[in-house]
């Protein structure tokens, strides 16, 4: 039985300067001496960085069979463009007594020099792949740092539109004026003190019940409604997403909540993503409070952390987008979603809400609540965490009874909220803009002050004069800034203030949670040590 020899084709994709699957086979078959036995593979749309291709593996295939004596191709990176993989191919080429060659770069695989060569083109081959990679990866993340669209699904509440940004045509998100008002909807309700991902959906519910784009069969749905209670991922009749859009459920809403690309991006919004250890892109100028944000991977991001919460090394930009939901209540909710989250991994001491809150001033571990039956009552009282570790802390010394501190921190609690008056809205409204004004001048100059401070060790004593000038201006005007900014908060926290002293009249009739939520608020820690306590409020 006569050997066959086989010529190899690929082409991944066509483009106006790749060869053709046809011209290759015509260069190849002029290696053949007009052959009789000769057998063509193409695999046509297939990468050569892998093997994973049907016509190369039949073509193995052959070769193990002891069926080809010879293989040729156009150029080496046709067959290969792994070191590796070409690597094992020769070496069963090898093994099975299979000629190789190459039409472009003239390889004889019989003496070792030309087995050498061909190794070492194979390098440069893989080279220009890793470079090519190389390239589309700077191109994109070059691209998404402009606030270019860049594919995936387009969110829920908008749609995409053409669009021009820098001279390079491109779409961005538009809203869409009937979805943005479910969107809004699923923000105010999860912001409420007793609102969850349930009562969210819940709402949208009720508001579809009110329409007539609701489902026929409802049936289900009524009887949740009834039972106040909505299972996890339950899915909305009517809120089915329009264009093709997957219904939305618990777990959506939950997307949405966490997605910035609803948020009006102000300076609040700045800090909160540098506290979470993301990397900005835009400078903070542009957190002006209007416009969308963009979150990236991150090109050093690993890739095993769940990215929907951990927020470290993510890519933050400004989006061209305008957002649709303030700063003050995204923040809110995703907040909460995070403190949610933590809650539900490692619960919070339901004894007592002030859990977590003391701390011993003396060795400044937290305080526990301990509980233990006496003759008649149940007792409640607060304990040193440090007295179980090797310091074997005494905290203040005596008992502290949890109902006397609890009844304590009230009092105060109204006692702070009594200082305060009503502040309108309209007042509220006129502040934030010169607020957020005041912010983002802050930041600027503490971003400076630290580029000026990296300079310092390689600074010759001109440039250290020029240096310790700069630096006291500027501190000069920060601190002068931090003034204007504190008598603002002032008045802005006499709001907040106002809006929680209604709790404190019916603060018996609160749950539990209720009552951490409004410590949380007020109260940063409570200090306690032998004979004084302090009160470290967030007002």
């Amino acid at each position: 039985m006569a050997l066959e020899t086989a010529i190899y084709a690929r082409q991944s994709i066509d483009k106006k300067d790749s060869i053709s699957i046809e011209t290759q086979i015509e260069i190849c078959k002029k290696e053949t001496f007009l052959e009789e036995h000769i057998v063509i593979y193409k695999d046509k749309g297939f990468s050569g960085k892998n093997t994973n291709r049907p016509a190369f593996a039949a073509m193995m295939n052959c070769i193990r069979s002891g069926k080809m004596k010879r293989v040729i191709v156009y150029k080496l990176d046709r067959i290969s463009r792994s070191v590796l993989d070409f690597s094992r191919m020769m070496e069963e080429f090898s093994r099975h007594k299979v000629e190789f060659v190459s039409c472009t770069e003239k390889f004889d695989t019989s003496t070792a020099m030309g087995r050498a060569m061909l190794n070492i083109a194979v390098v440069f081959a893989q080279l220009e792949r890793e470079t090519i990679q190389a390239r589309v990866s700077d191109a994109y993340y070059s691209r998404s740092h402009k606030g270019y669209y860049m594919g995936g699904r387009v969110p829920y509440g908008f749609r995409l539109e053409n669009a021009v940004i820098d001279g390079v045509h491109t779409s961005k998100f538009v809203e869409d004026p009937e979805e943005v008002e479910k969107i809004r909807r699923i923000y105010e309700e999860y912001a409420k003190p007793e609102g969850t991902l349930g009562s969210a959906l819940r709402s949208l519910l009720e508001a579809e019940e009110k329409t007539e784009t609701e489902c026929d069969d409802v049936s289900e749905d009524k009887a949740v409604l009834e039972n106040k209670a909505v299972p996890e991922n339950k899915t909305v009749p009517g809120c089915e997403a329009v264009r093709g859009r997957a219904p939305l459920s618990s777990a959506r809403i939950s997307e949405i909540i966490r997605n910035p690309v609803y948020v009006r991006a102000d300076i609040e919004v700045y800090h909160f993503f540098l506290s979470q250890g993301a990397r900005i892109i835009n400078p903070v100028e542009d957190f002006i409070g209007t416009n969308g944000i963009f979150l990236y991977k991150g090109r050093d991001g690993d890739g095993k952390k769940r990215k929907q919460y951990d927020l470290k090394d993510r890519e933050v930009v400004i989006a061209p987008h305008e957002g649709v939901i303030d700063s003050e209540l995204w923040l809110a909710c995703r907040v909460k979603l995070m403190k949610n989250r933590q809650l539900s991994t490692v619960r919070k001491g339901m004894r007592s809400y002030l859990t977590g809150k003391v701390k011993c001033k003396k060795c400044g571990y937290a305080y526990q609540v301990i509980q233990s039956e006496g003759t008649k009552t149940l007792n409640r009282y607060f304990r040193c965490s440090g007295a179980r570790y090797s310091i074997k802390c005494t905290g203040a010394g005596h008992t502290i009874y949890a109902d006397e501190l609890e009844e304590y921190v009230r009092s105060e609690i109204k006692k702070v909220l009594e200082q305060f008056s009503y502040l309108s809205d309209e007042c509220e409204r006129q502040q934030e803009p010169v607020c957020n004004h005041y912010k983002i001048r802050i930041a600027s100059i503490e971003k400076e002050i630290e580029d000026l401070l990296e300079k310092v060790a390689s600074a010759n004593d001109s440039l250290m004069v020029y240096i310790n000038k700069r630096v006291e201006t500027l501190d000069g005007e920060k601190q002068e800034l931090q003034k204007k900014m504190a008598k603002i908060t002032s008045e802005d926290d006499v709001f907040r203030a106002d809006k929680i002293t209604g709790f404190t009249d019916k603060w018996d009739e609160l749950e539990l949670i209720d009552k951490q939520r409004i410590v949380d608020i007020l109260i940063d820690h409570i200090e306690i040590g032998e004979g004084e306590m302090e009160i470290f409020w967030n007002i």
